[in-house]
């Protein structure tokens, strides 16, 4: 079977990125011999990390490229990962959510067969944006979405001509491989009592930057933790990082791990953390993959939907809703009562990893002939 993979890939996103591993793994897991393209924005380097063929994946470059493998192909995988949406500007055919619909136009142009994969969708607020939707969406031959929110907002778009099912994201499907490269990379005397912390620029928004330093500073002063900032996108992760510690007491006592390590290496450098502080989704989808209690701050409804899935939205707050004390006592008592939490996280990630194999197993269904 020939695929091509579009999605948000070679931009340096460690979501994107595992999203994208875990697709190619599960697919040769479950297909024979697949035949996979990837349009990525370094296509060299995502050709040499996955073994896969790769297209340059913006308009001006490679355009006869991409057709080819659209031709050829028998399928179209787009997705997974938070690709319709217009939190970014949308104006006519510039921005994601034009770029993605486009690239399903080409497909259908071209006669290959569309699959949205373990999408999450939305938010979908301007006009333009919602007419996109409903032309160019219901073009796909069939829908998969990581949770209930997605799917009812496409009905609510007029997205109805393919049947949609919701899923998990594919990352719950993510292979683990042992690595110690990010806590070796940290001068730590003890390993015991670290935090995974995960922050990220969200537009005009600076309060939780504040907020998050008052909760580091009294977890260190109170349990003596540990703080490590994990940049789950490179430099823009990074200077965010840079910005809760400008701003607390004891950042002598925190670390910021560099911006160039893969998924695998951050998603085993969360699984030696005590607990996770953090924004960033697959920053907490790393955490129940690994059985790591956590406690999100929802800028967006796809955090919010998976910490309801996991059982930790009771400890987690939306980005406008975050109470300093409230989050200095729901970390501690997850700390306190990690053992229990982990097993209550265990045990969704079992679940949530079958609904993200369901993904392929539905691709191999309707498309697998």
């Amino acid at each position: 079977m020939k695929i091509v993979i579009s999605g948000f890939y070679g931009l340096g996103n460690t979501g994107d990125e595992a999203i994208l591993e875990a697709i190619i793994y599960n697919l040769r897991e479950q297909l024979e011999n697949p035949e996979i393209t990837v349009f990525s924005l370094s296509p060299d380097k995502t050709a040499k990390e996955h073994h896969v063929n790769s297209v340059y994946r913006g308009w001006r470059h490679d355009f006869k490229k991409k057709v080819g493998a659209l031709k050829g192909a028998d399928l179209l995988i787009s997705g997974g990962g938070g690709l319709l949406q217009d939190t970014y500007p949308t104006r006519f055919l510039f921005g994601p959510l034009p770029y993605y619909l486009l690239i399903v136009f080409l497909a259908k142009l071209c006669g290959t067969k569309v699959m949205f994969f373990s999408q999450g969708i939305g938010p979908v607020h301007s006009k333009w944006g919602k007419i996109l939707m409903k032309v160019f969406a219901n073009m796909a031959d069939f829908v998969t979405v990581r949770d209930q929110y997605s799917k009812d907002l496409l009905h609510r778009l007029g997205v109805t001509r393919p049947q949609t099912v919701v899923t998990s994201d594919i990352v719950f499907a993510y292979q683990p491989r042992k690595s110690t490269a990010c806590i070796d990379s940290l001068p730590l005397e003890n390993r015991d009592n670290l935090v995974a912390v995960s922050v990220r620029p969200w537009f005009e928004k600076v309060k939780q930057f504040e907020q998050m330093a008052q909760i580091l500073d009294a977890l260190i002063e109170h349990r003596g933790v540990t703080p490590v900032f994990v940049p789950m996108e490179g430099h823009h992760d990074a200077k965010a990082s840079e910005r809760v510690l400008a701003q607390m007491v004891h950042k002598d006592q925190c670390y910021v791990l560099g911006t160039d390590f893969s998924p695998n290496q951050y998603v085993n450098f969360i699984g030696e953390c005590q607990l996770t502080i953090g924004m960033r989704l697959h920053a907490l989808i790393f955490s129940t993959i690994m059985g790591v209690p956590h406690i999100g701050l929802s800028y967006d409804k796809k955090v919010e939907s998976l910490l309801k899935r996991n059982h930790m939205w009771e400890f987690s707050a939306a980005l406008q809703d975050i109470d300093v004390d409230e989050m200095i006592t729901n970390a501690i008592g997850l700390m306190d009562h990690r053992e229990k939490y982990s097993e209550i996280i265990l045990n969704s990630a079992a679940e949530l990893k079958q609904e993200a194999l369901r993904n392929v197993e539905l691709l191999k269904e309707k498309f697998l002939k």
